[in-house]
């Protein structure tokens, strides 16, 4: 993080899935490829199984280009430096600026063009904040972005005029070079701070050597605009996503709840420091990791199950610093409640699952408020916000075996503590909920030099 080094996360895809079916178990291969076919008479790209069978129709037409968008705030200092700020027991403050794909622009200044379009045509966008802290409005001097996919999932196509994208997550959007022929700017700026900062990056249209307009787009004051756009957003009940099935066709809002978790924000000194956490429990890392404790049953020795309840106490007023892991029942269905106490915006990540974020609203959640979730096209996705003073509620199945993290996406507040890890257990030990814990997998802490527990079968 030493200047403006930029750290681009990317996924690779596995090109084998596994496919097991009870027991005895039938494993096929899939050998995926991209080709071209015409489902509905227009030749488009598809991926393909086996070189023949059509996966993952896209509910629009081939863009001329995809363009990677990383969006975010960004401090100066290193993050040594970083790093030592928060151990001494202090916040990081406001951030220095805002970057698009790591680079600062200046109105009027000398700035290369970041994407070139071509008159007539559209292009894909795929927006992601990879920032801090900020939440960052995106817009487009003239240009109307067309929503189309968030985060693994296909929305409904509705056109915006600028987006608020909150740290974590990632938007697809549309955008038609359909203006005069010359440069425009992209804006991003920061939203919910006490101080705007912004940037642009310049958009070319080929051929063009007229400079863009200094006149910005003006970015939505309040966050009142910004909960009414979250509202705004619509699972695509007819698109078909990760199968060949509509992804309508999971009727999550006819699932009885088994249990419901309300995790509460806190902020609060421990020894002369800041620490941060859910349920008044801070979380601190252990030396031997959560799931290798777990795997090789010396979990007691290592961590405790559940130190917070379900329903927090009405006031947190202090935090304990421990490991904080939850043990949710395999295959249950759960709701989960983020309530925000703060003045501050928030933004939270589960790993190893998509969930629907069902509702958001101002104040404190009760049990009625259930009566104004949406359970029939809330989007399916892996990051939710919360507002100031507000609470947003999400609906999930923890069908996938393993240790996974919730935590906030802000770095201050999450390496602070504000973090916790779900322990989803198969009770069949089977290869068919979870893999076997690889044989070259480095051990430590208490179970270092250990022989590898019984494999599962």
């Amino acid at each position: 993080m030493e200047g403006r080094l930029l750290t681009v996360l990317v996924c690779l895809v596995s090109t084998v899935a596994i496919v097991n079916a009870g027991d005895p178990y039938f494993f096929y291969t899939w050998n995926v490829t991209y080709g071209t076919a015409s489902p509905l008479g227009v030749p488009q790209k598809v991926i393909l199984i086996n070189g023949h069978r059509l996966l993952i129709p896209v509910p629009y037409a081939d863009p001329e280009d995809d363009y990677t968008v990383l969006i975010g705030d960004w401090y100066t200092s290193g993050h040594t430096a970083l790093k030592n700020f928060l151990d001494s027991g202090r916040t990081l403050g406001l951030p220095n600026g805002v970057l698009i794909n790591g680079k600062s622009g200046i109105v009027d200044g000398k700035n290369l063009p970041l994407f070139t379009m071509k008159a007539g045509k559209t292009y894909k966008y795929r927006l992601c904040n990879v920032g801090f802290k900020s939440t960052i409005n995106f817009r487009i001097q003239n240009h109307k972005m067309k929503l189309v996919e968030m985060e693994g999932s296909h929305v409904l196509q509705n056109d915006y005029d600028s987006l608020d994208v909150h740290v974590g997550q990632c938007f697809s959007v549309l955008v038609t070079a359909n203006q005069e022929a010359k440069d425009y700017y992209m804006v991003a700026s920061t939203r919910f701070l006490k101080k705007e900062l912004s940037t642009v990056g310049v958009i070319r249209y080929a051929g063009s050597n007229v400079q863009a307009s200094a006149e910005l787009p003006k970015a939505p004051v309040g966050w009142a605009w910004s909960l009414n756009q979250f509202r705004s957003f619509r699972w695509n009940l007819t698109a078909s996503a990760a199968r060949p099935n509509p992804q309508g066709s999971y009727h999550y809002g006819k699932i009885n709840i088994t249990r419901s978790i309300k995790l509460v924000t806190s902020k609060s000194m421990v020894n002369g420091k800041v620490r941060f956490g859910f349920n008044g429990v801070s979380h601190v890392d252990t030396e031997t990791p959560l799931k290798l404790a777990e795997y090789f049953q010396m979990s007691e020795k290592v961590f405790k199950y559940n130190v917070i309840k379900d329903e927090p106490a009405a006031k947190i007023t202090a935090l304990t610093v421990e490991p904080n892991v939850l043990n949710i029942t395999f295959r249950t269905f759960v709701e989960i409640i983020f309530e925000n106490h703060e003045k501050s915006m928030q933004s939270f990540h589960l790993d190893g699952y998509s969930f629907f974020a069902v509702a958001s609203e101002p104040g404190r959640w009760t049990p009625e408020k259930r009566n104004n979730y949406n359970l029939l096209d809330a989007v399916s996705r892996h990051t939710v916000q919360v507002y100031p003073k507000s609470w947003s509620a999400i609906l999930l199945t923890f069908d996938n075996a393993g240790m996974w993290n919730i935590r906030s996406e802000n770095w201050e507040r999450r390496y602070l503590g504000e973090q916790l890890y779900v322990s989803v257990l198969s009770p069949e030990k089977s290869l068919r909920d979870e893999y076997n814990i690889p044989l070259n997998t480095n051990l430590c802490g208490i179970v270092k030099g250990l022989p590898l527990p019984a494999s599962y079968t």
